[in-house]
């Protein structure tokens, strides 16, 4: 594990969290009205996917329960392919994925 290892996977539980505190007691329907919200949670699933990027191989090789490649996807998806974001998936990414995402990261970021 390198040093930094930790630095980026605590920056990507934070991410995590204000994303999901972003859309917490909203809809789809808020969520599709929202342009703001909408990319706002893009951008921040952009930087998830880049501080997974920073992440060791080592480390991540160490921690397979955590989606590296998903989430590194997902950032280029939404850097490279910024004429369509495709926001379905930006939802399903939100109230799916990252609730399971944020208990796993939890379990490898250091007490505060």
């Amino acid at each position: 594990m390198q040093k930094d290892d930790l630095v980026y996977v605590g920056h990507m539980l934070d991410t995590v969290a204000e994303a999901l505190e972003l859309l917490k007691g909203r809809d789809r329907s808020e969520f599709d009205a929202d342009k703001t919200l909408r990319l706002a949670l893009a951008h921040l699933i952009q930087t998830l996917g880049e501080a997974a990027r920073h992440v060791s191989p080592g480390y991540q090789t160490e921690h397979p329960d955590i989606p590296w490649r998903s989430l590194i996807g997902m950032r280029h998806k939404v850097v490279h392919d910024y004429l369509y974001v495709d926001y379905d998936t930006i939802w399903d990414v939100v109230t799916v994925d990252l609730p399971e995402l944020i208990t796993k990261l939890k379990d490898l970021a250091p007490p505060a």
